[in-house]
């Protein structure tokens, strides 16, 4: 197959056929897109677009200025994860364009380098999304837990669709992949915070308790203190001498 061919009939010819309603009859491959992960590719909006400014705020330059300390000045483009994160929780939640070309500036690295990081991680999102971003993991264990009834729970409470916003704004809902505590599946983060050892019912009391304004404790949703499991603590009894792993 010509991959060139393929490609262009897939991404060029349908788009320009669409003026005179033609796109319709272009044979084009079934590709499944993570609902999570959004488009790849920008569009220009009236809030995101090559013509809006981006700035860090002085405190965020004090941090960036540490965080770079961590890395040989050669290095520092190693940072753009961090600085992504950084971003992301200024605006809110999300990524815009000039924020990226900030982040770009700042490490000084090709944007485009940038824009590859910034589609790769789902945990980066380039749209605005609901205050609250309800992410439940799908993955093997949780899964077998029943995390699809955890996840259609959640969209009932929340009103959001999977890769969608609820209509009050409050809720995004995600199915992602391992968020590593799986001896507690299932179970799902909700911003920065892990809520574990769900049901269906108690999911939708923890979805429920955001919209109120009064969030749940976070951790275990039954009564267990972590990952302990139903004989207690069986080892690890005292504070494990050192010496222990190195300040980072």
């Amino acid at each position: 197959m010509n991959w060139t061919r393929a490609w262009l009939r897939t991404s060029v010819i349908g788009h320009r056929l669409a003026g005179c309603g033609r796109a319709s009859q272009t044979r084009q491959p079934a590709v499944a897109h993570s609902a999570s992960s959004g488009s790849n590719i920008h569009r220009d909006t009236p809030y995101n677009n090559e013509q809006m400014t981006f700035e860090f705020t002085e405190e965020n330059y004090q941090r960036i200025e540490q965080i770079l300390k961590k890395y040989p000045k050669n290095y520092k483009q190693s940072a753009v994860i961090a600085l992504l994160d950084m971003a992301q929780r200024q605006c809110g939640g999300w990524v815009p364009l000039a924020a990226m070309n900030k982040v770009a500036q700042v490490l000084e690295m090709n944007p485009m380098r940038v824009y590859e990081v910034a589609t790769f991680y789902t945990m980066i999102h380039r749209s605005p999304i609901g205050k609250y971003n309800l992410q439940v993991c799908t993955t093997t264990p949780c899964m077998l837990r029943g995390a699809y009834d955890v996840l259609q729970a959640c969209a009932e409470e929340s009103g959001a669709e999977v890769g969608g916003d609820s209509a009050d704004g409050l809720f995004h809902l995600m199915e992602v992949e391992c968020l590593g505590a799986c001896a507690n599946a299932p179970m799902m983060q909700i911003n920065d915070e892990y809520y574990e050892d769900l049901t269906p019912e108690s999911a939708k009391r923890v979805v429920r308790s955001f919209r109120d304004g009064k969030p749940l404790p976070k951790g275990p949703q039954i009564s267990r203190s972590n990952s302990m499991g139903p004989m207690g603590k069986t080892s690890l009894f005292e504070e494990p001498p050192g010496p222990h792993c190195r300040e980072l």
